[in-house]
């Protein structure tokens, strides 16, 4: 198998994956591959936001770049509207094109969530994000999130969880993901130095320490609605 944009992206600072023109032009490719069942938690999701959510809703959309979760849920809702955030200006250029006649329906913000328009939203998601940042940010991104929501709206979220954290576990766990990144193409070495990439570059925490940050910044009932091998998904409420 030959080396590709994709496998490498994987492999380098993940960070700066994110404005690499290469590694972004092939970005939508990666989460369908290496995600376990992320079509499916896109479409759970979707579902979860439509419980309480109105028929034209406006939906918060953080960590947007790329444009798959703007997508779907675009495609799964449509009257509702959306106001994307991402730091990123060439993620959020590819967002306008996976959106392709869609992206009327959507706004795009380069930025952090202080950049977010305030609102208020009937509903937010923040996808394959949170594990980027520190316990204290999270919890602080978590809480303007929820400043931003209507009472009862809901907030799902998913990323990176394993459990038992930071003890024997973990690197049971990232042994795990790499495996099945190696299963879904990727090779070996690859798939190893992904590994790596992710144990020192992210921060994961335990479920339970994610769902307390969820209750302290104000959401109410945090509910688990998807695992897929090391990452976890949850739906709670402002």
């Amino acid at each position: 198998m030959t080396d590709s944009p994709q496998q490498d992206n994987i492999v380098t600072d993940i960070q700066n994956a994110f404005s690499d023109p290469q590694m972004v032009a092939k970005y939508t490719e990666g989460p369908p591959r290496f995600v376990p069942g992320y079509n499916s938690m896109l479409s759970m999701a979707a579902i979860l936001l439509g419980e309480r959510a109105c028929e034209d809703a406006r939906i918060l959309v953080l960590g947007a770049g790329g444009g798959l979760e703007l997508n779907a849920f675009a495609q799964a809702q449509p009257r509702w509207t959306f106001d994307g955030v991402d730091p990123s200006a060439a993620m959020l250029n590819l967002a306008k094109q996976t959106l392709g006649p869609l992206a009327s329906r959507a706004h795009l913000h380069q930025g952090y969530i202080d950049d977010a328009p305030e609102g208020p939203f009937d509903g937010a998601t923040c996808l394959l994000t949170l594990h980027f940042v520190d316990v204290e940010e999270r919890l602080r991104i978590a809480s303007e999130i929820r400043r931003r929501l209507k009472p009862g709206a809901p907030f799902v979220a998913a990323h990176f969880s394993i459990p038992g954290g930071d003890d024997d576990e973990r690197p049971l766990w990232l042994s795990r993901y790499s495996a099945f990144l190696a299963a879904a193409g990727v090779e070996p070495d690859k798939a190893a130095a992904a590994r790596k990439a992710v144990d020192g570059q992210l921060s994961i925490l335990a479920p339970a320490r994610d769902e307390a940050i969820l209750r302290d910044a104000g959401f109410s009932v945090p509910t688990l609605f998807y695992i897929g091998f090391t990452f976890r998904g949850w739906v709670a409420y402002a």
